[in-house]
Parts: structure tokens; C-alpha cells; sequence
């Protein structure tokens, strides 16, 4: 975490230091949640060790599947935690996880603490908002094909680690179309 932090070269390492000083360390088991829909999200999580998914309900009751979080990263419902209103989200370990958590007041004051904070965390949602963008334009403009090369080419991890109904939901297909993929593709 005190690396990845330190990647921005925005905080001091006083800084830093009072950041560590105020995270609790926490695991999870695979299976249990970080949030569930409906609850108010109250803290931000670096994730230390584990892969998370996040998914929400369709209209119709069906898991979507829409994005999967591993070490070394931040994670939070976003929109929950500005807005403190119900997420609609739910954020499942996919692994056993270990992770550091701050709280949203404890964020607060360090945000009002030093302009630093309010640099990094502006630079955080900005990397979050161009990765949703390309996810959205590569959801409706390309083929489950080029979707699915993509995954191969740019995070094969994904395809190592995540559960395959999970990752045909996370690419918009079917489990049967994913088959066939992947079929195609190791001809």
C-alpha cells in the first residue's frame, strides 16, 4: 500500500505515515462481502492480497457481473460512499482477501488536512473514470470475439482467476457462447 501510494509523488511520507496509522487491517473468506446491495458504504479498502467482483441485480433478478478487483488497488462503492445514499452494488471476494480499510470521516480529514490528498484521491477517480469509459465503449462497440482478445491480451489474469459464469457475465455473453470462444480462438 506504502507503494502504491507512494507512485504519485504527491504525499510526503508524513503523510503516508498518518495514513497507515489510521487503517485497520481486515480478511475476508472467499465468499463473504465487502457490501451488499441496499447497505450505505462507509470505507475505502486497499486491497492487499485477493480478487473481488462487483455485480448488481438486473431488472430481471440475473447477476451482472460489470468488474473484478485484485491486489494492489482501491475499492469501494464509489457512488455510495460520496453520495451516502444505498449502493446498488455488491462487492464479493472471489478469494480469502486481506485487506487495509480507512474510513470515509477518516478520508475526510486527511482530504481536508493537505491539498495532497485532494490531488491524490482527484488522480484515483480520474484513472477509475477512464477505465469505466473504456469498459463502456468496448461493451458497445466491439464483438464477444474482440472482447474476449482483449481479455487475453490485456488481463490475463482474469481468465486464470475468475470463475468462467463470471467472466461470460463480465463480457456480456452467455457461459455457452463463452464456450465457443474459447473453442474457436484454440483452433
Amino acid at each position: 500500500m506504502k507503494e502504491y501510494l507512494q507512485s504519485f509523488n504527491l504525499l510526503t511520507k508524513e503523510e503516508i505515515d498518518s495514513f497507515e496509522r489510521q487503517v485497520t487491517c481486515k480478511h475476508l473468506k472467499k465468499g463473504e462481502y465487502f457490501i451488499r446491495e441496499g447497505k450505505i458504504c462507509k470505507e475505502v479498502a486497499f486491497v492487499r492480497q485477493g480478487v473481488f467482483r462487483s455485480y448488481y441485480h438486473s431488472s430481471s433478478g440475473e447477476e451482472i457481473t460489470y468488474c473484478f478487483t485484485f491486489s494492489n488497488a482501491f475499492l469501494t462503492a464509489y457512488s455510495s460512499l460520496l453520495s451516502q445514499a444505498e449502493t446498488a452494488e455488491n462487492i464479493q471476494a472471489l478469494t480469502d482477501v486481506e485487506l487495509y480499510s480507512i474510513s470515509r470521516t477518516a478520508l475526510l480529514k486527511l482530504e481536508a488536512s493537505s491539498p495532497n490528498w485532494v490531488k491524490l484521491l482527484k488522480l484515483i477517480a480520474e484513472e477509475q473514470y477512464i477505465k469505466l469509459e473504456k469498459r463502456i465503449f468496448i461493451l458497445q462497440k466491439e464483438t464477444a470475439e474482440k472482447r474476449y482478445e482483449d481479455l487475453l491480451n490485456n488481463k490475463p489474469e482474469l481468465l486464470q482467476l475468475i470463475p468462467l459464469n463470471y467472466l461470460a457475465s463480465y463480457l456480456g455473453i452467455t457461459q455457452r457462447h463463452l464456450s465457443r470462444i474459447r473453442k474457436s480462438l484454440s483452433n
